[in-house]
């Protein structure tokens, strides 16, 4: 497995060795050894999601403020522009965003540790994103940084306006979204 570590220091991606030949592929997408070494973490994952999304799509930026959940994403059908942003006050990477592109065919996870807001935009017809988590769904905790904050500025690989939910168009920009401490 290829460790690729990021401009924010916490935030990991995860490539592993793909072995293919005519019949098709095999690779570890998961192995808690390996990922405690790379994240000097002992994390516990206690939920997996699964969404489909069609172009364009843009689903974020999420995060619970209480409950906080750790997140290790990927792609298992299209491609998406995966995003993080810190949102720890005491961070040296606070309101700085990272992000890279997860497909189907490179087989890339990203790590977010609690402590970041996570969004993505849909770059192929559909895509299937799948999650595990460090806590479970809370959505009485749940909170939206704008995903066009001109704080943050998240170089969105847009082509035409992004579809958004209800719930997304309603993100708070940085400076009034909740933090964490």
């Amino acid at each position: 497995m290829n460790i690729i570590k990021t401009s924010i220091p916490d935030v990991i991606i995860f490539e592993p060795k793909v072995f293919g030949d005519d019949r098709g592929f095999f690779f570890e997408s998961f192995n808690q050894h390996k990922f405690n070494e790379a994240t000097q973490l002992q994390v516990n994952f206690v939920q997996d999601n699964h969404s489909k999304s069609a172009k364009n799509v843009l689903r974020g930026m999420h995060y619970q403020i209480e409950q906080a959940q750790g997140k290790l994403v990927r792609v298992t059908q299209g491609e998406v522009f995966d995003v993080a942003v810190d949102l720890r006050r005491a961070s040296s990477t606070f309101g700085q965003w990272v992000g890279t592109h997860l497909s189907a065919e490179n087989k890339r996870q990203m790590w977010m540790p609690p402590g970041f807001a996570h969004g993505f935009l849909v770059l192929s017809d559909t895509a299937e994103f799948l999650y595990k988590t460090t806590d479970f769904y809370a959505p009485q905790y749940e909170c939206s940084l704008k995903w066009d904050d001109p704080t943050v500025a998240i170089e969105w690989p847009l082509q035409g306006t992004p579809l958004l939910s209800a719930k997304d168009e309603q993100g708070l920009s940085l400076q009034a979204t909740k933090k964490f401490d």
